[in-house]
């Protein structure tokens, strides 16, 4: 769902910053996924995937097949082939020094800078540290220079501020900065990383440069508004690494880092940086490893008094489960430094949680991971805010359709909250105070707590910009990145009318909906179910008079049609109550029910009329006349409610209704609490108590437009 661009002068130096780019846990064109035989490594090369091109890299690094056989099979030009095959060859050089990085001499480390290799790879090669690696060849005068890039095709001057980094060249094209703001970006578009967080950057130069300080954008997304060269002052298309942001910030010799609003990438350089001597603007670095850290974190929150789920430090297996046997499942298993729930899993079982532990030991093998008691049935609440030096100045609070165990990315939000307690907000709004306050918070601040009953427990804290925070910014009607930049660099916020913790009527004559935007459709055997790792790949965000108004307009928005007749519903037993009284709601609004044979039985019992169809995997079964597969791809069922739980029996039946849900796109709802919302809102809707949801094109406007209405004569341009 992303690009990245490298930008070097020979394809050996752009092809492994653009690896690089992809993801921080990439360290260049090595072998990365080791396929085990010559048959899996030739069949990786064969199919086009994600993998070939370690599959390439493993090849040429343990010499196991030529340049040609390697083109023979994938059809891959030379000219590129060999450009990889360079590469491997430096890191032979590298690695065959026989005396570490002692061995390596100038005129290696340089050629080892021009092909692309950073630090951290040079260090691997030669057994020795990033730092050992950084001092040795800065001592050697082996530094990047910054070159422009000729917007202009050679034939006039370029004046533009469009900047790379790169060792092949002897002098920079441009001074240095002399100072200024540095922004790191958010870094290539994924789940859990889009745009976003370039919104929060680019608000953030915005802002920077209207208080009269230079901005310098550091990112390498090709499709962003932050890396248009006239948003900022400078713009580095350069990696999001430590190495790099450090090259940049003595070249310019900045003032500061801003690394709080583009998401997890720069968050995650924040004690890197910190330990080099960078100045990071905002929440001290080591306050955002507090956070960050899940150990530190829960100890923390115990520390002031919040209220959070029982959790332990992951030691080993066995504590685990004897941690999960004492609590109870389900258990929740988070790594730290994740973006968008990685790795994190809900875990019913024995065998779950053992699968779960080893897939979270890999994402976080660095950082602690803490399993915790998973609170069924409970609302998710999220407080996104700006602290100035530990205090909230700007906060709002907006509550999940869907119950915890959804993850906050895949959520229908509501702002302001409709369904909260006045005990719920008060408990957030004083745990929220607490946690800002033992952080020392300056600048954007992110907090989720679940509730049930009376117990409001914090989950998470992100010191950074979260994704909610242009929606927020939105419906509250004021800028809260330029807010936390104000504060970052310690200017006035007074004069921005800023809602905070006490604000109560804000907004007060409609409610914002955020909802999410999947591309199931496009991944194909893919599950259509939400968990607590993201799946979603866009957003969008309507406004309404109330709650079933913006929700409606907001899921219509995403592509969702309204169901014209026939509905087919299929759920887990324990949601069978609340499931009838929805299935009459929507049989009263006049539509025809079908239901799979066991839901059937229970709607039926309860007087709710409907008709029974068989479950997809009984087709061809002549007792089974209709079945559910049949009516799907038939065209006849208008929306599908399959909602599971992990109690589920018929998991095949489930899945495969689905699927093919999707693949006919049919709408599909599989969470019970957008069921219910949706059908009040479809009652709403049919009692024409809500406006605005019969969008229209504006060519579909002009066909209905009278002469008298137009403003412009029917040949005029307009």
């Amino acid at each position: 769902v992303g690009e990245v661009m490298g930008i070097g002068r020979t394809m050996e130096e752009s092809f492994q910053k653009a690896l690089r780019m992809v993801d921080p846990a990439i360290k260049g064109f090595q072998p990365r996924y080791h396929f085990e035989s010559m048959d899996a490594l030739k069949q990786e090369l064969e199919v086009p995937t994600d993998r070939r091109v370690y599959a390439i890299a493993q090849a040429l690094h343990e010499k196991t097949m030529t340049v040609q056989e390697i083109h023979d099979i994938t059809k891959i030009d030379l000219w590129f082939l060999r450009r990889c095959e360079n590469i491997v060859k430096t890191w032979d050089a590298l690695e065959t020094t026989g005396s570490g990085l002692s061995g390596v001499d100038h005129e290696l480390m340089k050629q080892a800078k021009e092909h692309g290799y950073s630090d951290v790879q040079i260090a691997q090669a030669t057994g020795s540290t990033e730092d050992d690696v950084r001092n040795t060849r800065q001592a050697a005068g082996i530094v990047p220079c910054i070159k422009q890039i000729d917007t202009l095709a050679a034939e006039f001057p370029a004046a533009t501020n469009y900047l790379y980094m790169t060792y092949h060249g002897s002098q920079d094209d441009v001074e240095s900065a002399n100072g200024g703001v540095i922004v790191l970006g958010s870094g290539a578009y994924r789940i859990g990383s889009s745009i976003e967080f370039d919104w929060c950057g680019v608000s953030c130069i915005r802002a920077l440069r209207q208080m009269g300080y230079k901005a310098t954008m550091i990112n390498y997304n090709p499709e962003t508004v932050s890396t248009d060269y006239d948003e900022c002052d400078r713009l580095y298309f350069e990696e999001l690494s430590r190495e790099r942001v450090l090259d940049i910030y003595h070249k310019d010799r900045s003032d500061g880092v801003v690394v709080s609003v583009g998401g997890q990438i720069p968050n995650g350089l924040a004690i890197p940086l910190d330990k080099a001597g960078v100045k990071i603007l905002g929440t001290n670095a080591k306050m955002i490893d507090n956070a960050e850290d899940r150990m530190k974190f829960s100890d923390m929150i115990d520390e002031i008094g919040v209220q959070q789920p029982r959790w332990r430090e992951l030691t080993d297996t066995d504590s685990a489960l004897e941690f999960a046997a004492n609590v109870g499942y389900p258990v929740l298993v988070r790594p730290s430094y994740v973006l968008s729930g990685a790795a994190m899993n809900v875990a019913w079982t024995d065998d779950q949680l053992r699968a779960c532990l080893n897939e979270a030991a890999e994402v976080s093998q660095e950082h602690p991971v803490v399993i915790s008691d998973f609170i069924e049935g409970a609302m998710e609440i999220e407080m996104d805010g700006v602290g100035k030096d530990g205090v909230l100045i700007a906060a709002a609070i907006h509550e999940h359709v869907e119950n915890a165990g959804v993850h906050s990315g895949d959520a229908t939000l509501v702002l302001p909250p409709q369904s909260m307690s006045e005990y719920t907000k008060f408990r957030v709004r004083d745990a929220s105070r607490k946690i800002v306050q033992r952080l020392d918070i300056t600048g954007p601040v992110n907090i989720q707590f679940v509730a049930k009953g009376t117990d409001v427990m914090c989950i998470e804290c992100n010191v950074r910009a979260s994704r909610s925070f242009p929606f927020v910014s939105k419906t509250m009607g004021v800028d809260y990145i330029e807010a936390a930049t104000r504060a970052m660099v310690g200017q006035d916020t007074t004069d921005m009318d800023l809602p905070t913790l006490d604000t109560r009527n804000r907004p007060s004559n409609y409610v914002g909906v955020k909802a999410p935007m999947f591309s199931f459709t496009r991944l194909r055997g893919s599950d259509p179910v939400l968990g607590v790792e993201m799946a979603s790949t866009g957003e969008v965000a309507c406004f309404g008079q109330n709650k079933e108004e913006a929700f409606l307009k907001a899921l219509l928005s995403t592509g969702f049609k309204m169901p014209q007749k026939n509905i087919l519903i299929s759920v887990q037993a324990s949601l069978e109550d609340d499931m009838t009284l929805c299935a009459y709601q929507l049989h009263e609004l006049g539509y025809k029910i079908y239901a799979t044979k066991n839901t059937a039985k229970v709607l039926q019992a309860n007087r709710v009329p409907c008709e029974v169809l068989g479950y997809p995997t009984e087709q061809g079964n002549d007792e089974e006349a209709n079945n559910t597969l049949d009516y799907l791809k038939e065209g006849k069922i208008d929306l599908v409610i399959n909602v599971p739980t992990y109690e589920s029996k018929r998991l095949e039946d489930n899945y495969i209704m689905r699927r093919t849900a999707v693949d006919f796109g049919i709408p599909l709802l599989t969470n019970m609490n957008l069921v219910k919302l949706f059908a009040d809102a479809a009652y709403k809707y049919k009692e024409g108590e809500l406006l605005g949801l019969n969008a229209r094109s504006l060519f579909e406007h002009y066909e209905q437009e009278t002469d008298d209405d137009a403003w412009t004569g029917p040949r005029e341009f307009h």
